[in-house]
């Protein structure tokens, strides 16, 4: 009897086994697959895969794909180096999750293989999440040379957590025009959790939600070369406090940098949902007037191409060429008519705090038309950003953007219509912070050599 019971242990752990065996591309047929401090994360993982990468340092190599009915969840404190040579992507499709839930004192760290002192930006791809909620194309696929496609009819979809995450030197371009961005959202669903991320010196967009109804907090855009925020084909979601901080010395070189840019597509069609972002509480620092800022440096707002919005109680400092700038007939009617809404916000820039899109035809348009429209419900514009009352803001290095003791931003923010939503914390303060500096502990501000 012991005989025949040992036997059939041995065979259980040689299934088990077997299960979990790696091919010889690196994926495994089925179960559980465990990936060790100086292991590689690389190719396609199929349904019925979990895949579990430990605490340690791991890399990344190739596009690497999650398909429908995959899961990879990553441990606090990891750090995932992406190959230069076979510049990396974590690619998290349709029905597919990501479980990456770091901590103030244990973020998971996405970064360049090289050296801390040769990292650069664009050294690798970036993070894509494709989900199944409402897009306003049919059947699209996500851009980058994935080929994967994204969206559906399941606005509460999830595709998994991030939280306590640092994105850096990503951003590669597979084709002009399409490129990886820091962090990329396709049809995104509102049951994903986007908490705590920071993308640095990306080489394209930090941020870029390509329609859905994901919800997120506390992001930030540091040193991005092309849009910090950018939203379009019908993204519904909501977003409170968010910063971007940008490197006068670093720009895209073939398109215009912008703290948030936004359409509804790329036709500017009427297609629905229509994109109207809900957001409230972004503080956006531009170059403001440093020696030797590059001419690429655009506006803190770009809304263009027929998109709505909701944008309040937010701070924008600092920018060379405009602040509030509104583009395409669409654009500009939807907020005189109130569809859109820009309230209880501050702004400076450099020239042209309220600008009209040369593409603008509708009678009576006029940058003086929005600028009366913003301050009458409740904008303020300033005459420099020190009026802001910041304390350390445009500081590359060790950024400070609390508001100092009898700053404007202190008080005067407010939350009505779509912004009585529970999802937004009903703070008095306008911009990002209030007291406390919840980029703490997790954040690396160092430029273009992030370390960590």
């Amino acid at each position: 009897m012991k005989i025949k019971n040992s036997l059939l242990a041995l065979a259980v752990i040689a299934l088990s086994f077997t299960a979990c065996k790696k091919s010889d591309n690196g994926e495994t047929a089925t179960g559980n697959v465990e990936i060790a401090n100086g292991g590689t994360l690389t190719g396609t993982f199929k349904a019925g895969q979990n895949v579990i990468v430990r605490k340690g340092t791991v890399n990344l190599s190739g596009y690497t794909f999650f398909e429908d009915g995959s899961t990879l969840t990553i441990e606090p404190g990891t750090i995932i180096k992406s190959s230069v040579t076979n510049k990396g992507a974590l690619i998290i499709e349709r029905g597919a999750k990501i479980m990456a839930e770091g901590t103030a004192v244990q973020p998971i760290i996405f970064t360049s293989g090289k050296t801390p002192a040769e990292r650069a930006p664009g050294d690798w791809g970036g993070i894509v999440l494709l989900g199944k909620a409402t897009v306003n194309a049919a059947n699209p696929t996500i851009e980058g040379g994935i080929g994967k496609q994204y969206g559906g009819t399941i606005d509460t979809d999830n595709s998994g957590v991030l939280k306590y995450i640092r994105i850096e030197f990503a951003g590669i371009a597979a084709d002009p025009g399409s490129e990886i961005n820091g962090l990329t959202l396709g049809g995104v669903g509102s049951g994903t959790t986007i908490d705590h991320i920071m993308v640095s010196y990306g080489n394209d967009d930090a941020f870029e939600f390509f329609g859905g109804t994901v919800n997120a907090k506390y992001l930030i855009a540091y040193g991005t070369a092309d849009d910090d925020f950018d939203f379009d084909n019908g993204y519904k979601g909501k977003i409170q406090f968010a910063m971007s901080l940008r490197d006068p010395s670093f720009v895209d070189g073939g398109d215009a940098g912008n703290g948030i840019e936004c359409d509804n597509n790329a036709s500017g069609s009427d297609a629905s949902p229509r994109t109207r972002p809900n957001l409230s509480n972004f503080t956006i620092l531009g170059p403001n007037g440093a020696a030797n800022t590059l001419a690429n440096h655009n506006f803190a707002n770009r809304w263009r191409r027929n998109t709505a919005f909701i944008l309040n109680n937010s701070i924008m400092l600092g920018h060379p060429k405009g602040g509030l700038s509104l583009e395409s007939n669409g654009t500009y009617s939807a907020f005189i008519d109130g569809t859109s809404q820009f309230n209880n916000n501050i702004v400076f820039a450099l020239t042209a705090p309220f600008k009209l899109g040369s593409d603008v035809t509708v009678a009576g348009a006029s940058a003086t038309a929005i600028e009366t429209k913003a301050l009458a419900s409740g904008t303020v514009s300033i005459a420099s950003s020190n009026a802001a009352g910041l304390t350390d803001a445009f500081n590359l290095t060790s950024p400070n953007l609390l508001p100092a003791s009898g700053s404007i931003a202190l008080t005067g923010a407010a939350f009505t219509g779509d912004q009585t939503d529970s999802f937004f914390e009903k703070v008095s303060y306008k911009g990002a912070f209030g007291t406390t500096n919840w980029t703490t502990g997790w954040t690396s501000w160092t430029p273009k050599t992030n370390v960590y």
